[in-house]
């Protein structure tokens, strides 16, 4: 996976970003004790980051899906796209809303790792997505409907799709990985 040292944007401080972005990074710093590299990039664009908070609050929180796995799904679409800010990012996050050590491990490998099979099957949707919307075909649409529920396919689905953009969007920046707190 890439790493970047962050050349073309600035990453904004708290102090350098208008009122309503500073509340966003205080929310993030009290939820996930860091405030991430990528809301310090989109302080350039108020309007923009107040959207992607307001986006990814339902799409990553708890819901049909519980939020932990939507965030290894979000690492795994992350690990598929080579991007090692996300699969970072997500990873944290997934061990803050109640994966195991070994769940958040084995996003790369989800076929032998300690999940159900009904979990695998989820990371199959987001591994067929990421190769092309197509390969969701009406066969494997029915055999995510007989272990999901409609709500809970089409989060899934709506996390796997987001999380082909964000890959590229931090990465065509070179945004730099987020320090994880507590890690050197």
């Amino acid at each position: 996976m890439k790493g970047y040292k962050g050349d073309r944007v600035p990453l904004l401080e708290r102090n350098e970003v208008p009122a309503e972005i500073a509340a966003i990074y205080d929310k993030l710093l009290e939820e996930r004790g860091v405030v991430p590299n990528m809301f310090k990039m989109l302080g350039h664009v108020p309007a923009l980051a107040l959207g992607i908070a307001g986006f990814l609050k339902p799409l990553l929180g708890e819901g049909a899906l519980p939020a932990w796995y939507k965030e290894l799904v979000a690492a795994r679409v992350a690990f598929l796209n080579n991007c090692e800010y996300c699969v970072s990012s997500h990873s944290y996050l997934a061990k803050l809303r109640g994966a195991s050590p070994e769940q958040v491990a084995a996003v790369g490998n989800f076929e032998t790792g300690p999940y159900t099979e009904r979990e695998k099957l989820g990371f199959r949707a987001a591994d067929r997505l990421h190769r092309s919307a197509d390969e969701i075909d009406d066969a494997f649409y029915k055999w995510l409907q007989q272990e999901f529920t409609l709500p809970q396919i089409i989060e899934l689905l709506a996390t796997a799709a987001a999380f082909e953009f964000f890959p590229r969007f931090v990465s065509s920046l070179h945004i730099p990985t987020t320090p994880i707190p507590g890690e050197k």
